[in-house]
């Protein structure tokens, strides 16, 4: 729609500002442009939009910016109540004329199209629906959306399939789908299956851009950060047992996760361009990090004095002296982002952090960086738990972290372990291993840090005692 009408917009606002996949919470917007990709044949009317924002800049003088999202739209001509809690607006369409529009993802009816376009490999305006060969939809199913969720909108279809709809677009090749396709068509075990994916052709740059992605749906299958948290809470509830004498001992999960991330890891390298850096791309990466403790200085002045002995973590990665093997690796892995199901683990979610340009989420980098991030996991895991129990006295307190820091010790060792002799390395770690770990520790216990100051001030010690444990590591003895 170019020319939206100022009605159109004025409803569009508070819709997206409200929702929970809209990622310029807090921010003023605007509602510069609605493309409508497709108006999927049938009724009610099914319209896939793409709706363009900008962003004044952050300081005066700063230029504005521009953010793309994806809204599915039902537009009927009269009021569905039993739609109330997705209903977007009231205005006259330019394909429709009057109508109630509402977010599709919560209608069943239209769900239930997206899956039948799916199995007929249908093209649609814009869009093209891609299937991967092998697996037959149940065409059945009933939809089910689901709650909670964050940058996306997920869709379940029975116990069959699980449609992922991408809120926040941009021009390129979505990583989930590219690396989720690569390993399906690997046979790995590690992964939902994937069954197909939405694309189409950017108005703006004539790059692809996906939408959607179809895949195997895991219902039986339990979080990894609920099991965790699970096995803490058990060792909190014994008075005089240590975390490997608990029944809810999670070691065990832990070996085989890691084991299982070795064998994901295994596979991209097979399936995606092997790289190496030297001593330029690792001092960049050292460089990079410096700039990120910068800026999370300025935002939680606190950090200022660990600030030196993280910048002495950084710096020695500019110091190796060997090459890093590097390729394409998940980017943004914790235990929320697995699944443990009756055939064993599954890593989910290959987007890589949400809060990075899609360019620079498709780059290779060391699979350290994805072991670091499940080990702030497991700290995570533990003294969360910690945090929810909410001790009543500073000596319980002491307790409850002392048997958290116990837990999260005891796993953090078993994951890297099991990681380290499924690729054949020594433990302990080889020291360019260890140094490229402890970077990345440091790197994102910084970016906790911030996020938690911004959104969970209540976790915030959290990363702030890691980096206080980093800290002191470093400190002379």
């Amino acid at each position: 729609m170019n020319d939206v009408p100022q009605q159109i917009r004025e409803q569009l606002h508070p819709y997206l500002a409200s929702a929970r996949w809209f990622g310029g919470k807090g921010r003023e917007f605007e509602v510069v442009d609605v493309t409508r990709m497709a108006l999927l044949p049938g009724e009610p009317a099914l319209a896939v939009d793409v709706v363009t924002v900008r962003f004044p800049g952050r300081n005066p003088g700063d230029p504005s910016t521009e953010e793309q999202y994806q809204l599915p739209l039902t537009l009927v001509p009269e009021a569905d109540p039993g739609l109330d809690h997705a209903f977007v607006g009231w205005w006259e369409d330019p394909d429709q004329g009057w109508v109630h529009a509402y977010d599709a993802v919560h209608d069943r009816a239209a769900c239930t199209r997206y899956l039948q376009a799916f199995a007929d490999e249908a093209h649609h305006d814009r869009l093209t629906f891609v299937r991967m060969p092998g697996h037959e939809l149940d065409l059945d199913a009933t939809p089910a959306p689901f709650t909670g969720e964050q940058s996306n909108s997920s869709v379940a279809f029975g116990e069959d399939s699980l449609m992922k709809l991408f809120r926040k677009i941009s021009p390129g090749r979505n990583p989930d789908i590219d690396i989720h396709a690569e390993l399906t068509r690997a046979g790995s075990e590690h992964v939902a299956e994937l069954y197909g994916w939405i694309e189409a052709t950017s108005t703006r740059t004539g790059e692809p851009v996906h939408l959607a992605m179809l895949q195997e749906f895991l219902r039986a299958a339990t979080d990894g950060w609920d099991l965790a948290r699970a096995s803490v809470r058990d060792l909190c509830a014994e008075a005089d047992l240590h975390a490997d004498e608990v029944g809810g001992d999670f070691a065990g999960e832990t070996a085989r996760l890691g084991a299982a991330l070795a064998e994901v890891h295994a596979s991209l390298a097979e399936r995606f361009p092997v790289e190496t850096w030297g001593s330029a791309e690792l001092t960049g990466l050292a460089d990079a990090m410096d700039r990120r403790l910068d800026d999370a200085v300025a935002a939680v002045p606190y950090l200022g004095g660990q600030a030196d002995a993280l910048r002495a973590v950084f710096a020695r990665v500019r110091d190796l002296s060997s090459p890093v093997r590097v390729h394409r690796v998940h980017g943004d892995l914790h235990l929320g982002q697995t699944l443990r199901s009756v055939l064993g683990w599954k890593v989910v979610d290959f987007e890589g952090e949400p809060a990075k340009p899609l360019a620079e989420r498709v780059l290779p980098d060391s699979p350290w960086r994805d072991i670091a991030g499940m080990l702030r996991s497991f700290d995570y895991a533990a003294h969360a738990v910690v945090a929810d129990l909410a001790p009543a006295t500073e000596e319980a307190r002491q307790q409850l972290e002392y048997r958290a820091q116990e837990w999260s010790e005891r796993n953090r060792g078993t994951f890297v372990g099991a990681y380290a002799e499924a690729i054949g390395v020594s433990v302990p770690l080889p020291e360019d291993a260890q140094v490229l770990l402890a970077a990345y520790v440091a790197d994102k216990a910084v970016y906790e840090t911030v996020y938690e100051a911004r959104n969970r001030p209540a976790w915030v010690g959290i990363p702030l005692s890691a980096i206080e444990r980093i800290a002191a590591q470093e400190a002379p003895s």
